[in-house]
């Protein structure tokens, strides 16, 4: 409870540094409610406009949230401090990182030898001829053209480009549900999220069009795998889509298509039915987590901002690591590792769906390493699910205004696990009968 941890403070700055000492000295837990306003004001004998202006301080930083009259409380991540997860209790299999199996990634041993290590300073900070060449021979191929530059992943560019075009308190379209990491970024900007509902086809264009009367200044959707359903976006849903945004060409749209070369389905883009968009592609989940990269598409102007914003930041990607994924790019027996991982993955999520729909339950994956499932209660399934050996995600990181729900990542799974875990996600009760 916030009771048991002293907010203290005479200004608006000491009382953000005393929340945000009371969040990284774990005193102030994630979900933790903050007094009220007057409350803490006459705690601390001072006026409620310097405790409301402290609390919009926070909300702005993304590190607590408004609650509607459950008053402000502390968001689950909040970006004070890095939380490791806690360690899970012996037997337990943990089916909630989100990250690809490192049995499935390429082995980087033949191209790092490869790789050219010679020196190189400032004058080499730019994207490397043959990785641009490369990039949009395999767009073009999709159909995709425009202007080219690459990132230190898809997260990093998005939040590149929000900031560019974006100012605090703007409003931006999101999947709901969605990727956790985005709605985090989102508040550390100080940006307001509008809930986009997604289906079995990708984003619903009833929330896009809603979205947009709102005012969301900026749309960010997820081509493929779309963290945690693993939807893809069809063909017609495109169509539809891109007729929708194509009367609103003032809309900035993002679109990350983080499972890349994973993908069994072809692409069906959006972004570019408006003036200003971007097409990330990250390379990591085909090639590695570790591997900070993604390359980007788009118009001109925005791809002018965005490597503005690099130049005053990070200034470029590593010469090195843009080799690396080159000589990745290229090699045979890289793509041959990459179709067998997403033939593998695929077939854990057909299997798990299918598994969990004999017990009539709902659940979503198409591609990506997770599998979306509607649940009754999220706390009583992943506590009963972990009694029985089994570490899952709420749905709650991930949801705005969606129905409850659990994020299984199949990447850990084993195949002779799969229908002992759809019987133990059933066994919950409520989670078999038709949800309101």
């Amino acid at each position: 409870m916030a009771e048991q941890y002293q907010v203290s403070g005479r200004t608006a700055a000491d009382i953000v540094t005393s929340v945000e000492a009371g969040i990284r000295l774990n005193h102030l837990a994630p979900g933790t409610t903050l007094p009220p306003v007057r409350r803490l004001a006459a705690d601390l004998a001072v006026s409620p406009a310097t405790v409301a202006a402290a609390y919009r301080t926070l909300r702005q930083r993304g590190i607590v949230e408004t609650a509607g009259r459950n008053g402000t409380r502390i968001r689950h991540r909040p970006p004070v401090a890095h939380r490791a997860a806690e360690p899970l209790p012996d037997g337990v299999l943990d089916l909630t990182t989100g990250e690809p199996d490192a049995s499935l990634l390429p082995d980087l041993t033949i191209a790092l030898a490869r790789v050219d290590t010679t020196p190189r300073g400032y004058a080499h900070a730019s994207v490397l001829p043959v990785l641009e060449q490369l990039t949009r021979e395999r767009l073009l191929a999709e159909g995709i053209d425009g202007d080219i530059t690459v990132t230190g992943g898809a997260l990093d560019g998005i939040d590149r480009v929000l900031s560019a075009h974006l100012g605090p308190g703007d409003l931006v379209g999101i999947e709901d549900p969605c990727w956790a990491n985005l709605r985090d970024l989102i508040a550390a900007l100080g940006q307001r999220m509008v809930p986009v509902p997604v289906d079995e086809c990708g984003p619903t264009p009833e929330g896009v069009a809603a979205a947009i009367r709102h005012g969301a200044k900026a749309i960010v959707i997820t081509s493929r795998a779309q963290n945690p359903t693993g939807v893809d976006i069809t063909a017609t849903r495109a169509r539809e889509l891109r007729d929708i945004l194509s009367r609103h060409r003032e809309v900035l749209v993002i679109e990350d298509d983080h499972w890349a070369e994973l993908s069994q389905a072809p692409v069906n883009v959006v972004a570019d039915a408006v003036d200003n968009w971007i097409f990330l592609r990250s390379v990591s989940k085909p090639y590695g987590p570790d591997l900070r990269l993604a390359t980007a598409v788009g118009d001109p102007a925005t791809i002018a901002r965005l490597k503005g914003r690099m130049r005053i930041g990070s200034g470029w990607v590593s010469t090195v690591l843009q080799e690396l994924v080159v000589e990745l790019m290229a090699d045979p027996a890289t793509a041959d590792t990459i179709a067998r991982a997403s033939r593998r993955y695929r077939s854990k999520q057909r299997r798990l769906c299918g598994a969990l729909a004999d017990h009539g339950i709902t659940a979503f994956g198409d591609s990506g390493l997770n599998v979306w499932v509607h649940v009754n209660d999220e706390t009583s399934t992943v506590t009963a699910l972990r009694d029985r050996g089994y570490a899952v995600a709420p749905g709650a990181r991930s949801r705005i205004e969606s129905p409850p729900a659990i994020r299984i990542t199949i990447s850990g799974l084993p195949e002779d696990r799969i229908s002992a875990l759809a019987e133990a996600v059933a066994a919950v009760p409520g989670n078999t009968s038709p949800l309101a």
